[in-house]
């Protein structure tokens, strides 16, 4: 069985190509597989078949680069909804259009059985919970594209913090990554949030008000998108700390993870991931059982579109659980919306966020 797939927003991550990742002579203007599109054209039973966007030449340059026919280039997501029959709906647009966006394509005539919705899941609380909500009352599975989760090292990680109880009892987690909070750092966060299983419980954020994107991307600096960090207090316990104040070229994508039986250091741009084992009272250097080397781009990072896709497709075979929902992706949402919020009223926040402050629009590019 072939399942249809439709596109809405037709920028850099849907399959054109993102600054400071790609070739800057070929973004915008041919297709890269690290990307929405990428990973469907990679994966069996998925054939993309129409795309949507505002810009009609942007949605023209899409369609031509990844072999779109004119008659399924739409202006505007809602033609494409009410003329195709999708299975599957990914959301590549502006962070806080992800709510319009993935709310009106599950409520649809196309009536997909998967939304793959980009990451961060949204700019307000209230908005990422009203999207998990309209998901679950039309029987839609909502995938965030936290990128890291789809890639087997990560995930065999996991099953060894929990499932093998790696670490013990985690006490303390210190990360870093670049700037800006929405647009980059949801990445760590959620590989924070994922690997402790947990959700934050309070909060102390710093906000720097600078960012990169605007000369990077070109864009607006009409948006709060910045970066900042600060303490979380997790509700299983574990202390963690995150700096996400650093400009790219400086920046590692590092956590560091400190337990009752153990420590564990990730660094992924450097490729290096380590292991101790608490015996005796000492730390022993071994091998992470089950993961043979560590992080590389080619092998993790980018084929992790691919392995998203596929993921998708195991879904819609009813083959596997979702292990990137929407309520999860929510976690890391709250985390910066609490740094502002705890930046700006010079106090602590506890999560879960009272009504008024779920309201808070944190906006991106």
């Amino acid at each position: 069985m072939t399942y249809n797939a439709g596109i809405i927003g037709t920028g850099g991550i849907a399959g054109m190509g993102i600054l400071g990742m790609h070739d800057e002579e070929a973004i915008g203007s041919e297709k890269i597989d690290a990307s929405h599109a990428g990973g469907y054209a990679s994966t069996d039973q998925i054939e993309l078949v129409a795309v949507a966007d505002v810009d009609e030449d942007n949605l023209e340059t899409f369609g031509d680069a990844w072999g779109i026919p004119s008659d399924r280039q739409y202006l505007g997501h809602e033609s494409m909804l009410a003329r195709e029959d999708l299975d599957v709906v990914s959301v590549c647009t502006p962070s806080f259009l992800h709510h319009r966006h993935t709310v009106d394509a599950a409520r649809s005539p196309a009536a997909p059985d998967v939304i793959w919705c980009e990451k961060p899941i949204a700019s307000r609380v209230t908005a990422a919970e009203e999207m998990v909500e309209a998901c679950d009352e039309t029987g839609t599975e909502l995938v965030v594209n936290h990128s890291f989760r789809f890639t087997d090292k990560l995930q065999r990680l996991r099953d060894l913090i929990h499932e093998r109880n790696l670490l013990g009892e985690v006490k303390s987690v210190s990360t870093q990554y670049r700037m800006e909070l929405m647009r980059n750092s949801t990445h760590v966060l959620d590989t924070l949030v994922y690997l402790l299983d947990a959700r934050a419980d309070r909060i102390s954020g710093y906000v720097t008000g600078e960012n990169e994107a605007v000369d990077s991307l070109g864009a607006s600096r009409d948006v709060d998108d910045a970066g900042g960090g600060g303490h979380v207090v997790m509700d299983n316990g574990s202390f963690v700390t995150v700096d996400c104040t650093i400009p790219r070229d400086v920046s590692s994508m590092m956590l560091s993870f400190v337990g009752t039986e153990g420590k564990l250091y990730l660094n992924n741009d450097d490729g290096e991931w380590r292991y101790w084992s608490l015996e005796g009272g000492e730390h022993v250097e071994k091998p992470l059982p089950g993961i043979e080397g560590a992080w590389t781009w080619e092998d993790d990072y980018e084929r992790s579109f691919a392995n998203a896709a596929a993921h998708v497709r195991d879904l819609l075979n009813g083959e596997s659980e979702n292990y990137s929902p929407g309520v999860e992706a929510a976690r890391s949402l709250e985390i910066i919306v609490g740094f502002y919020l705890s930046h700006y009223t010079g106090s602590t926040v506890d999560v879960p966020l009272e009504l008024p402050l779920r309201e808070v629009p944190i906006t991106s590019w």
